[in-house]
């Protein structure tokens, strides 16, 4: 007697599970930190990863070009999510995300693809001018009713000091690289519209597809902890520009504002740039000399760990 070996079902597509590109695209524009988007501003430039794709790098960076039309210049693996909760409902989805730099200047793009200022999803993250108005008027408050919702003393402390932390409120300092966590934070609280909690819990700043916003929080991060000690930050600048375009294309960055005399004694010190011999003229006062970024540094060291001299409040 024989025996029939039955072939293995196949995966119903409720336990496909899927490999994402995700880019998070960035340039400095007109001294603002901006993101390449697609899909109406509400989604980054992602593809899924095919078998004709001779690696993860290659395949994004062909959805990238296929998509937006930009080529990517310097590119680095962000971080690998797969939560079972934060995907796409009609699949498990395991995203692969990378962060980009490159020049806005003499590309053209495709027509579904903008570039958008990231601070329009994280309008909370921008300290140029100071604690935004939205801190007091919405955000302490949205989170100190949330602190009180939980379901007892010790709870209630949990979370307002998380938030505390996170947010620098109270007697806490604002860090600019809790850019994810703060996030997260207002994630958990229902504060945003990935949520899904209704209209009317949601903080003023524009949604995206899916997790694409936490992926963006999550390279906004990165290149603010990178900028402090790689000189990734003249990926994003022109091949000649001043010192004061590129303090405020930091500070645009970084979302605070720095000490001028520190951050020039900064570069200085660490040999990162050299003057080109030309001028700007484009201020309307003196001059301004232009500088160019010294490539020798790549070649003799790595640069020098070091904080931002930042201006404190």
């Amino acid at each position: 007697m024989t025996m029939e070996t039955k072939a293995p079902a196949p995966a119903s597509a409720s336990h496909a599970i899927a490999a994402d590109l995700i880019a998070v695209l960035v340039a400095v524009i007109g001294e603002e930190p901006n993101i390449m988007t697609i899909r109406e501003a509400r989604a980054l430039p992602s593809g899924p990863f095919e078998s004709s794709h001779r690696s993860l790098q290659s395949g994004l960076r062909e959805w990238v070009e296929r998509q937006t039309g930009h080529p990517i210049g310097y590119m680095e693996q962000l971080y690998t999510f797969a939560d079972r909760d934060r995907g796409l409902e009609d699949r498990r989805a395991i995203s692969i995300s990378y962060l980009g730099l490159t020049r806005e200047e003499g590309q053209g793009g495709a027509r579904d693809s903008q570039w958008r200022n990231w601070y329009d999803y994280f309008p909370w993250e921008d300290h140029r001018k100071g604690t935004p108005e939205l801190f007091e008027a919405v955000v302490a408050p949205r989170l100190c009713r949330w602190s009180k919702e939980a379901p007892d003393k010790a709870a209630r402390a949990a979370r307002w000091q998380r938030a505390a932390i996170t947010f620098g409120l109270d007697e806490h300092a604002w860090n600019e690289e809790l850019v994810l966590q703060r996030y997260e934070l207002l994630y958990e609280a229902g504060l945003v519209s990935e949520a899904g909690q209704g209209e009317k819990a949601v903080l003023p700043g524009r949604a995206m597809h899916a997790d694409h916003r936490r992926i963006l929080a999550t390279g906004i991060a990165r290149l603010r902890a990178k900028i402090k000690y790689r000189p990734v930050v003249f990926e994003l600048m022109p091949p000649a520009f001043s010192l004061l375009q590129l303090q405020r294309s930091v500070e645009a960055l970084a979302g605070r504002l720095l000490h001028k005399q520190n951050f020039r004694r900064l570069i200085e010190q660490q040999e990162l740039v050299e003057e080109t011999g030309q001028s700007s003229f484009e201020t309307g006062g003196r001059p301004a000399k232009l500088f160019r970024f010294r490539q020798a540094v790549l070649a003799e060291r790595a640069a020098a760990g070091t904080k931002l001299p930042l201006l404190r409040p």
